[in-house]
């Protein structure tokens, strides 16, 4: 007889692309231990999915509308200027869930940063990897904002190792959260492969506007300074996918997973912000890397900074950037894999529970 198959609803959050990339591999999973998966989100990280999985049902959410300010020191005053528009957009996200879960026997939800998008009468889990949120003076506050979100699921999932040897340092640790906290390790869509090396330098953008445009116009500039060959990824998901030449890089709006990984791991420096979802990929390939952490936000700076204090990878601001800053990154010992395997079945058993 077969098995019956559980629909579980995974909702990304659409700020940048790593949420909606971390959850390809648990997509990958639920599918193979016979799950039925549906995606949720908005935006780009919704695009993105659809073309990574085109078989899946999809489902549109309201957008937060998550907008950088053009200078860094103003980031904290433009998020709360916009939290009436976010808060709205999650009352309308709980609703929807009610009606979804009701229309579209869900049986269990993954929440990756979606603070509406779980439901009290089935297994709801979030994922995140900052239990600690950094916003300077305010962290204490923010943090425990973020804990009694947290607390509405039935459990945590952690993209991390627990203790001292892990990647994101004391973001994904707390003594405070009442409900199970799963650590998965790093999680990655990527393998590492032995390949020959086309591309000097792989630039790697992302993350919300106008932060992604403001960059990508200074590292164009900046590659025109360099002699050896580039691979300039924009991270815009559009319909049809582009690439072109201009000087020594070739340049393309964005890529899927199976192009990115063999572009990873034909590159010898990947240029790039540093986000968590980013580091993890990574370590996962084994890879050098200089980090240019999104102004403003605390979160990347951190672990920029941590990271380079480790002699792992060099960082900077990004007023400060320069093309010949790339030259520090030999100094460096570069990111690897802590080759840590996951239980995906044992994970998966909270949707078993009647």
């Amino acid at each position: 007889m077969k098995k019956f198959q559980k629909r579980i609803l995974v909702a990304p959050l659409n700020w940048g692309l790593g949420h909606a990339t971390r959850c390809i591999p648990i997509i990958n999973q639920l599918i193979r231990f016979d799950y039925i998966p549906i995606i949720a989100s908005d935006g780009n990280a919704l695009k993105l999915l659809k073309k990574e999985f085109p078989q899946l049902d999809t489902i549109e959410l309201p957008s937060y509308n998550i907008e950088y300010a053009k200078k860094g020191k103003y980031l904290k005053f433009k998020l709360l200027k916009n939290s009436p528009k976010m808060l709205k957009a999650i009352t309308k996200e709980k609703s929807l869930i009610k009606s979804l879960v009701k229309s579209n026997k869900i049986h269990g939800i993954i929440s990756d940063n979606r603070f509406g998008v779980y439901h009290k009468n089935i297994p709801s889990v979030f994922i995140t990897h900052q239990l600690k949120v950094m916003s300077g003076k305010t962290t204490w506050l923010t943090t425990k904002a973020h804990e009694r979100i947290i607390s509405k699921f039935d459990e945590c999932w952690i993209p991390d190792n627990y203790g001292k040897h892990n990647l994101s340092g004391e973001l994904s640790h707390s003594e405070s959260l009442k409900i199970p906290l799963r650590y998965l390790g790093p999680i990655s869509r990527f393998k590492k492969e032995k390949r020959d090396l086309k591309f000097d330098v792989m630039v790697l953008l992302s993350g919300p506007e106008p932060q992604r445009t403001l960059l990508e116009q200074k590292l164009f500039e900046e590659v025109k300074n360099y002699t050896g060959n580039v691979l300039f990824i924009r991270g815009v998901v559009e319909e049809k996918q582009e690439n072109y030449n201009e000087g020594n890089a070739l340049i393309y709006n964005f890529m899927t997973s199976s192009q990115l990984q063999d572009a990873l791991n034909e590159s010898r420096i990947v240029l790039c912000r540093s986000g968590y979802t980013t580091i993890m990929d990574l370590a996962k390939v084994g890879k050098k890397a200089f980090f240019i952490p999104t102004p403003g936000q605390f979160e990347q700076e951190y672990l920029a900074k941590r990271l380079t204090k480790l002699n792992l990878v060099p960082s900077c601001n990004q007023d400060y950037f320069t093309i010949n800053k790339l030259e520090m990154v030999d100094n460096y010992d570069g990111l690897n894999d802590f080759e840590v395997e996951v239980n995906y079945k044992k994970l998966f058993s909270l949707f078993e529970c009647e």
